[in-house]
């Protein structure tokens, strides 16, 4: 019983400080009153704290109080790539980011037949202006044929896109438990496992997923075409969705496997696991 406290409270505190993350100390110029409890926030420097999300402004103790449903604000969230996922998707009012929607809609409508897709390179400057596009005009950003007609550039968009993220689409939190289910050798096991690590992800995380995992499906549907089969795919999207949470080299290294068949089966499973 003491032991199952000491767990429930240490998650308490952790979750406690992930919240806080986003909430900075922060010295206010001009006057201004705490949005929780509507008092002046007296001072001249470090009144209170912000959140850079939202842009909430409290008093230090007040921010306390304040409940953990941050809807982030648009003009707080000043780019796309290397933003927090869950973040970028409350501030859009969408289910998925929509890097990820415009790139696979274009990569559908005229790359999934091309050779080698996902395994071969577009040129890294083009890739770059991609992206600058992206955190400049957001869901304006024009990728279309006219643009870029190397559909090589829009997948390696994609796949920095998913490198560049603080938290990986498979969480840090989560990670153990992927390794673990494919590290299994009974099948229907595996498959149980997987299904209940995807149920550790964050939502906006798991439906980003789910979303990618379908279109690897149709990928892997036109391998006679563009000869990417689940498995290759596993070994150009396990190091890029996956990151290994402060393990030593070798283990690291060792793990490299267990990340290319937890893809591998999220791919060949998707239709049951989602």
């Amino acid at each position: 019983y003491v032991n199952r406290a000491l767990l429930m409270l240490m998650s308490l505190i952790c979750m406690l400080l992930c919240f806080r993350v986003a909430l900075q100390v922060h010295t206010f110029r001009g006057p201004h009153w705490c949005e929780y409890c509507a008092n002046f926030m007296w001072g001249l420097i470090a009144q209170g704290v912000k959140c850079a999300d939202c842009g909430l402004n409290v008093h230090k103790q007040c921010s306390k109080m304040v409940p953990n449903d941050c809807k982030p604000d648009l003009k707080h969230v000043k780019k796309v790539y290397s933003c927090d996922l869950t973040t970028l998707v409350k501030a859009h009012n969408a289910t998925r980011p929509m890097v990820v929607d415009m790139c696979i809609r274009e990569i559908e409508a005229r790359g999934l037949k091309s050779e080698g897709l996902y395994r071969i390179s577009g040129f890294s400057d083009l890739i770059e202006d991609v992206k600058l596009a992206f955190d400049r005009d957001g869901e304006k950003a024009d990728i279309s044929v006219n643009v870029y007609e190397d559909i090589n550039v829009l997948t390696g968009a994609l796949k920095l896109y998913f490198r560049d993220l603080p938290i990986p689409i498979i969480t840090y939190d989560a990670y153990p438990r992927f390794i673990e289910a494919a590290k299994l050798t009974d099948t229907d096991q595996r498959l149980e496992a997987l299904h209940e690590a995807l149920k550790q992800l964050p939502p906006a995380h798991c439906e980003t997923l789910r979303y990618l995992m379908a279109h690897l499906k149709r990928v892997t549907q036109n391998e006679k075409d563009n000869l990417m089969n689940a498995e290759n795919l596993g070994i150009v999207f396990g190091p890029t969705l996956m990151r290994a949470p402060d393990l030593d080299a070798m283990t690291a290294l060792n793990d490299i496997r267990y990340q290319r068949q937890v893809l591998e089966l999220l791919i060949k499973n998707e239709d049951i696991l989602f």
